[in-house]
This record gives C-alpha cells, sequence and structure tokens, in this order.
C-alpha cells in the first residue's frame, strides 16, 4: 500500500509542475481550443494538458516499477501502443482529424494488446451466484477467437467514453481518479504491486492535474489526455479485473467505468430516439444535462459522487468473492 501511495504522490506532484510548461508550450504552438454552440467554455483555452499526465504517469511509474524490479508486460504494451495513442491525440488537437481515424487507431492498439497476451479470455456471467475462493466452470464462458475483437471493442468502448466525458472542466481527471483508485484499492488486495503501482500513478497523475483544469480551467488535457487516461484504464482493468480471479462477475470492471458508461449509455439512446447520427457530437452528454440544473461546479460534483458510488459498488463485490 506504501508503494501505491508513493506512486501517486509522485504522479501528483509532477503533473501540478509540469501542467504550467506543457499550457506555455501549447500556446506558442496555437493549440487552443475555441468556444463555439456546443462546448461550455467561453474563453479560449489552450489543450494538450495531457502531455503533462502522460509524463507525470511515466516518471512514477518507470522509477517505482524499475526500483523494485515489478516491471510487467502490461507497462511494456501501455508504454508502446499507449504512446502511439498520446502522439495521435497531439495530432488530432492540432489538426482535428476525422473520428474514422480515431476508430481505427483505438482498434488497432486494442488488437496490439493481444499480441503482447493481453486479452479478456472469458467472463464469469452476471448472474452468477457469488462463490468466495470458487471457480465454477459452468459460469465461465470462455472467448476462444472472440477474445481478439472483444478486446478490441474493450479498448475502443472504454477510451472513447472517457474522451466524451472530457466536456467539463475536472470532470474526465476526477472521474479517472476515481476508477484508477478503485483498480488499486483491488490490486493492493491481490498484492499485485504490478498493477496497484500504475493504477496509483494514473490516479495521482489526474488529481495533480486537477490543480489546473478545475472550473475554470486554464487548460484542457485534450484527446491526448482523454485517450491516453481511457487506454491505460481500459489495459488496467483487462489485467486487473478481469483476471484477477475467475469468480468474478464482468459487472465489476463495469462498476468500476460506471460513470463513462453510464453517460455513453444516455447519449446513444438520446440519439437513437432523435434519429441522429450516433457519432455526431451534441450537448445531449448526461453532464450537459446536470450542467443546466445545476451549473457547471454542482454538476461536476455531482458526477464525481456518482462515480464514488459505483466504485464503492464494483470494490465491495470484488471483497464478496474472496
Amino acid at each position: 500500500m506504501r508503494v501505491a501511495l508513493f506512486a501517486f504522490i509522485i504522479a501528483m506532484i509532477i503533473a501540478t509542475l509540469v501542467t504550467p510548461a506543457v499550457r506555455t508550450f501549447a500556446i506558442r504552438m496555437g493549440v487552443i481550443d475555441q468556444p463555439d454552440e456546443r462546448r461550455v467554455h467561453r474563453k479560449p483555452t489552450p489543450r494538450w494538458g495531457g502531455i503533462a499526465i502522460y509524463v507525470a504517469f511515466w516518471t512514477a511509474v518507470v522509477l517505482i516499477s524499475l526500483w523494485l524490479g515489478t516491471w510487467s508486460n502490461a507497462l511494456t504494451a501501455i508504454l508502446v501502443l499507449g504512446t502511439v495513442i498520446a502522439l495521435f491525440g497531439m495530432v488530432d488537437d492540432r489538426y482535428q482529424l476525422s473520428p474514422l481515424w480515431q476508430m481505427l487507431i483505438l482498434l488497432g492498439a486494442g488488437v496490439g494488446l493481444t499480441l503482447f497476451g493481453i486479452r479478456i479470455e472469458g467472463v464469469t456471467h452476471p448472474f452468477a451466484p457469488l462463490m468466495p475462493g470458487e471457480y465454477r466452470p459452468e459460469y465461465w464462458v470462455p472467448l476462444g477467437l472472440w477474445s481478439v475483437p472483444v478486446t478490441a471493442l474493450w479498448v475502443f468502448v472504454v477510451t472513447k467514453t472517457v474522451d466524451a466525458i472530457d466536456g467539463l472542466d475536472g470532470l474526465a481527471a476526477g472521474v479517472t481518479a476515481i476508477s484508477a483508485s478503485t483498480l488499486t484499492l483491488m490490486a493492493v488486495s491481490e498484492k499485485q504491486p504490478a498493477i496497484a503501482i500504475p493504477a496509483a500513478a494514473l490516479a495521482g497523475a489526474c488529481v495533480g492535474f486537477l490543480r489546473h483544469n478545475i472550473n475554470p480551467a486554464s487548460i484542457f488535457m485534450g484527446t491526448v489526455g482523454a485517450q491516453f487516461i481511457g487506454f491505460v484504464l481500459a489495459t488496467l482493468a483487462i489485467v486487473g479485473t478481469f483476471k484477477v480471479a475467475a469468480t468474478i462477475s464482468v459487472l465489476v470492471p463495469l462498476l468500476v467505468l460506471g460513470v463513462p458508461f453510464f453517460d455513453a449509455f444516455f447519449v446513444v439512446s438520446r440519439r437513437v430516439l432523435a434519429r441522429q447520427p450516433l457519432h455526431k457530437a451534441d450537448m445531449r452528454h448526461f453532464h450537459h444535462w446536470l450542467v443546466g440544473r445545476l451549473g457547471h461546479r454542482r454538476a461536476v460534483v455531482v458526477i464525481w459522487c456518482i462515480g464514488l458510488l459505483f466504485g464503492a459498488a464494483a470494490f465491495t463485490l470484488y471483497r464478496m468473492t474472496r
């Protein structure tokens, strides 16, 4: 637990200190988010804040993992594929690439994970009875060859849903910090430092970035940040919840990422009912709905609280199967 806390603190401090320099860099490069009818902010704000999250995450993870000798295959996969996603995100923030390119990159990253041996091999169906310490094959659903497309789809959906909730100051960073902290607690309980360290580092990097991203934000994380943290969450959820024990229901990783999944369901449902294209950006997200009723800061706090409830439910369900 102390090692995970150390990773959290290192990442938090570095993100806090590096973000102002990244902001200056983004302004110099002209990577500015301009206000329009579907954005909440009212003044031009630099993007690329995710670069600070990336730097803080990897500084903490590399230092502690190499020191303890806990470097894992999962970290290699995140380093290689996460860097590709981050670089693509920087380009997207600068030039606004088409959604098709995002889909191809993210699905490709999901397939890439399977080449590193990281995949969703199967799940325990959500209605299986809780059986602490037992493995019952009749409740286990192996995916076989389907594990490759399912893993790729998982990465795409998680990453895009995290990206989609990055619509209010501090929302995506706060929700990610909560989800990553939940994964940290599970990994610490399982005595898996190879998972606890990156999960804690991700939480710390997001908390440090929040210092500059709380309303009114001085910088946005942009695609580079939202899709990088989404990819890291998706990968850690595979290794840290889908594989933590065969008796754990598929509900656990879904609850850990409950807020972005709920928002995605909310958006898709409203777009289907309105007969609008699913890929078209609009103001139909759950957080936009809340802002109209509670105001910006209260809406963010409410969604953070919902995230805490999802995280608590996931950890409780996990503990019930131990």
